[in-house]
């Protein structure tokens, strides 16, 4: 059974400022359920591809001990610093300076060599290569994770997914309006586990999060983008009301001849 009591995250219960501080859905509880099931060890170095203003990147340090490499190559959408400017002021914040390194890069160049990394985390970024830049590019950005990951090492993918379901006529005109159309960012957790295995990955376990409607529900709620836009995704979350909305979740190794290189 998934951890779903949050012993970590819920030390940290501002969720106004979580979600200012986060993109997408689940905050600092999915940052806590994708490392529960990712079995995150301490001392070990974890690569955040995507890392926003980098919350979730210094929870991670904070709680679980590991070293974080967070990369992002985007302006914040404040338009005033970079994300990764903001992630390692959060890091000094959090008390994790020596903990976090920020670079501002992206998949799929990291340029980072081959075998780096014992982790590597990504949430809420990958759907949106693959609605700016189509599939080709997203399976490219999985295969540079494959790797840079060491041999056994572990990936930890989550997404805004969609049940496979079609899309129902009254939240259709929503989801498909503007410039960001859901239907072309989100797909099934079949179809992500099948770009993750297409590029070399064993999955370990693929599903769609317990908590995934709860997730949705306060991001409507708390992100700030999503309170100045309530016609818009926030109206969309409240009309779909579970039906067709998901959050998705793979964990995926490299192939390994032992696969107890991670615990060395």
């Amino acid at each position: 059974m998934p951890n779903t009591t949050y012993s970590r995250a819920r030390k940290y219960p501002d969720l106004e400022t979580i979600y200012a501080q986060c993109s997408g859905p689940g905050g600092l509880k999915l940052a806590e359920f994708m490392a529960e099931k990712m079995g995150l060890q301490s001392n070990k170095r974890l690569l955040d591809v995507g890392t926003n203003r980098g919350y979730q990147s210094c929870f991670m340090a904070k709680e679980f001990g590991v070293f974080v490499v967070g990369i992002d190559p985007w302006p914040d959408r404040d338009g005033r610093r970079t994300h990764i400017e903001y992630l390692m002021e959060n890091a000094q914040a959090w008390g994790v300076p020596e903990l976090v390194l920020g670079v501002q890069v992206g998949v799929p160049d990291t340029h980072f060599a081959e075998n780096s990394f014992e982790y590597v985390y990504s949430t809420t970024t990958l759907e949106m290569v693959r609605g700016i830049e189509g599939e080709g590019t997203y399976r490219r950005c999985l295969a540079e994770i494959y790797r840079v990951l060491k041999p056994g090492g572990v990936f930890g993918l989550g997404e805004p997914m969609h049940l496979d379901v079609e899309i129902p006529a009254d939240l259709a005109p929503l989801v498909t309006q503007g410039s960001e159309d859901w239907a072309e960012y989100f797909v099934t957790i079949q179809e992500t586990e099948a770009a993750c295995s297409s590029v070399g990955f064993e999955i370990v376990e693929a599903d769609y999060a317990p908590d995934a409607r709860v997730w949705w529900e306060e991001y409507a709620e708390y992100d700030p983008y999503c309170q100045m836009d309530p016609d818009g995704e926030q109206r969309a979350i409240q009309i779909d009301n579970g039906r067709w909305l998901s959050f998705g979740y793979v964990i995926a190794k490299k192939p390994s001849t032992d696969y107890d290189e991670i615990g060395k």
